[in-house]
């Protein structure tokens, strides 16, 4: 059976109220009742419920973390940084998958069911009209890796994917190859949308490149891979910004199962800089998104956003870099 409170009162010789207070954030209690408590506590056994904590003070921990690409390998690293991190604030993740949603009035009833104290949206190809909903409904709403806005309706945290494009575009440019291309995830996604815009009105900057698009049906290595292999059979450019690193990876595999080489016939250059874009074997060149330091900026104003619901939405954009590894040819010297 399980160690009551009514028990860890009669073992520490204090009230059931006393045991309360000292096992609920906030609560008024001294130092002495604290230490007599927890003592007791620690002898039992006993753990406080956090369901009837949350029927007392109204609050139930409970973080919904939301997303829509579960089949892309860099969000294992974001959920797991963003659970690690809700947990050491004292507050309880809850998963939810939208890859199959599209009505944001959908996501809010069903996150609603489990009173969730508030809602990140991590994701940047679910449209800003799910963060939205949750906002209109009074539910504090962080969205990380969100699209950038000067005027933003709900708190934004990522990275300008616009300049991405363009950062992109320079490297490219940068290392004298005469044919380019961007090979980006959905157009539907508005960071394709914005990583597409930059790339291509840099390039517009250099009429003597000649510069395609095309996009992939998914932010996935599949997508990739397929993408990449028609590419290579109608002709490829030199070189690619692929929208992603995963997309990138499929891309790899594509060009070497084609009997090409990379960087001499085709050169590859992802966003992102996931952990798999390091490994030996794909030493993939990329542009760094500083994951952590977003993961960690979101949860700092979600926690903020509990103490202050009303507080006025801001964007916190983080700039990103060129990682050189072996997947574009070196750059032209005096570059």
């Amino acid at each position: 059976m399980a160690v009551t409170l009514k028990e860890v009162a009669e073992r520490a010789g204090v009230s059931r109220s006393a045991v309360s207070r000292t096992f609920t954030d906030g609560a008024s209690v001294s130092d002495k009742m604290r230490r007599k408590v927890e003592k007791a506590a620690q002898e039992l056994g006993y753990s406080p419920n956090a369901l009837a904590s949350s029927l007392t003070t109204g609050r139930t921990k409970l973080i919904g973390l939301v997303s829509n690409n579960f089949h892309n390998p860099i969000f294992l690293e974001v959920f797991d940084l963003f659970t690690r991190g809700l947990q050491d604030r004292g507050l309880r993740p809850l998963l939810v998958n939208l890859s199959d949603e599209t009505d944001p009035e959908n996501s809010v009833r069903m996150l609603r069911q489990y009173s969730v104290d508030g809602v990140v949206v991590a994701s940047s190809t679910l449209p800003p009209l799910f963060a939205k909903a949750f906002r209109d409904a009074g539910v504090p709403v962080v969205h990380s890796f969100g699209r950038y806005s000067s005027a933003p309706q709900v708190h934004v945290v990522g990275i300008d994917n616009v300049e991405c494009g363009r950062m992109a575009a320079r490297a490219l440019v940068a290392r004298g190859y005469t044919r380019v291309g961007f090979m980006g995830g959905p157009d539907s996604a508005t960071s394709t949308q914005d990583r597409h815009q930059g790339f291509m009105s840099e390039m517009a900057k250099h009429p003597e490149v000649e510069t395609t698009d095309t996009f992939a049906a998914a932010y996935s290595f599949e997508a990739g891979r397929a993408k990449m292999l028609e590419l290579v059979k109608d002709g490829p450019a030199q070189a690619y910004f692929c929208g992603d690193d995963v997309l990138s990876i499929g891309a790899l595999s594509a060009i070497h199962d084609s009997g090409l080489r990379v960087p001499e016939d085709i050169g590859i250059i992802g966003l992102n800089d996931m952990e798999m874009a390091r490994w030996e074997n794909i030493d993939l060149t990329t542009i760094h998104q500083p994951i952590r330091q977003i993961v960690t900026s979101s949860i700092e104003l979600m926690v903020a956003m509990l103490d202050e619901p009303d507080r006025y939405p801001e964007a916190r954009i983080f700039p990103c870099s060129v990682v050189e590894r072996g997947t574009l040819k070196m750059l032209k010297s005096g570059v």
